[in-house]
């Protein structure tokens, strides 16, 4: 058992290996909404702000391995 920390990576690419790669397209799309979605939170508020880093990062991860997928690089 591991030791609590008062960090916690927000990724840890072992515990979530993708199995399939969304289209550029759609991963396009959902980053675009992503981002409108993030410019409404108050910034003032910890929790939007949390909330808006996480899903912009992991909007992010889905862009890149959709990038990775069309250029046929398996990463």
């Amino acid at each position: 058992m591991t030791e609590p920390t008062a960090y916690t990576p927000l990724f840890r690419p072992e515990s979530w290996p993708p199995t399939s790669a969304p289209t550029v397209n759609r991963a396009l799309d959902v980053a675009r909404e992503a981002l409108a979605n993030s410019g409404k939170k108050n910034i003032h508020v910890r929790s939007d702000m949390i909330a808006a880093a996480t899903d912009l990062y992991v909007t992010l991860h889905q862009l890149v391995i959709a990038l990775d997928a069309e250029r046929g690089e398996g990463r």
